[in-house]
């Protein structure tokens, strides 16, 4: 889905990003094939972070590639599947570190959690400076 179609001078495209062109359904189908190749490396026996780290990998590339034209052009240049791909071979192969997942992942959920904690501290600031 990633690097299907060849452009030369070691340059690839795949379908993803073209079919993330057509509105709303593109990005669906991109999700639910990406979702498939988790199911496999789940159903392999790949360890829990690094199942992680492809969720997330592709939950980027979904919320990303929901924003009109700037997703379309993200998908160009983010391929989730094969960065999920070479996780999974890697995996298989017993050459994967999962500690650089379990890393990335507690990266992730601590970014989030920032992101979430930045609007409530600004709001209880505003309800403390008002009252």
């Amino acid at each position: 889905m990633d690097r299907s179609i060849p452009l030369g001078g070691g340059y690839s495209i795949g379908l993803d990003p073209i079919i993330g062109l057509v509105p709303g359904i593109g990005d669906l189908i991109g999700t639910v094939v990406s979702g498939v190749i988790i199911y496999q490396a789940q159903r392999a026996g790949v360890s829990r972070s690094t199942i992680l780290r492809m969720m997330i990998n592709v939950g980027i590339d979904s919320a990303v590639g929901a924003i009109p034209f700037l997703g379309d052009a993200f998908d160009f240049v983010f391929k989730a599947n094969q960065k999920n791909l070479e996780l999974y071979r890697e995996s298989m192969w017993g050459t994967r570190d999962t500690r650089r997942d379990t890393w990335f992942v507690a990266a992730v959920f601590i970014g989030i959690a920032i992101l979430l904690a930045v609007p409530i501290l600004a709001i209880v600031w505003l309800v403390k400076a008002i009252f």
